[in-house]
């Protein structure tokens, strides 16, 4: 996802209206040096991207949240962004034996595959098959 100058004004201004983020000559007598973008901006780019090729349309149920957000570099206009998601730990819920949650760690990188943000995070699924509480497992 290619970054815009104007998604980035358009966003401070509605979001997080530092100078930084909504005014390219202030944002240049910044300690940035230039207009970045919002970590808000930031992740919301990398949950569209999340959302359109990694989350499924047909099971994911929601997210109990997300925990250690770093934002570790400026992202400027221009630049352009991936994801990288690691599922780090599955497993069933015990209260609700349709479903499981999935941990995730993400990583949005730029084009020089520097990472520019990151977060844990946790999903709902529904699980193909019903956990048998027969079973035991």
């Amino acid at each position: 996802m290619v970054v815009r100058e104007a998604d980035i004004i358009d966003f401070g201004r509605r979001y997080d209206p530092q100078p930084f983020h909504t005014d390219p000559e202030l944002a240049r007598h910044s300690v940035h040096g230039g207009l970045i973008a919002s970590g808000w901006h930031t992740g919301s780019m990398a949950m569209r991207m999340i959302a359109d090729n990694f989350v499924s349309r047909v099971a994911s149920i929601g997210s109990p949240g997300i925990d250690q957000v770093r934002w570790l570099k400026p992202v400027r206009p221009g630049d352009t962004l991936s994801v990288r998601a690691t599922i780090t730990e599955t497993r069933r819920s015990r209260t609700r034996p349709d479903r499981g949650i999935v941990t995730t760690f993400v990583a949005v990188l730029n084009q020089d595959r520097e990472t520019v943000m990151s977060w844990t995070g946790s999903g709902f699924y529904l699980c193909r098959e019903p956990l048998d509480p027969d079973a035991g497992t």
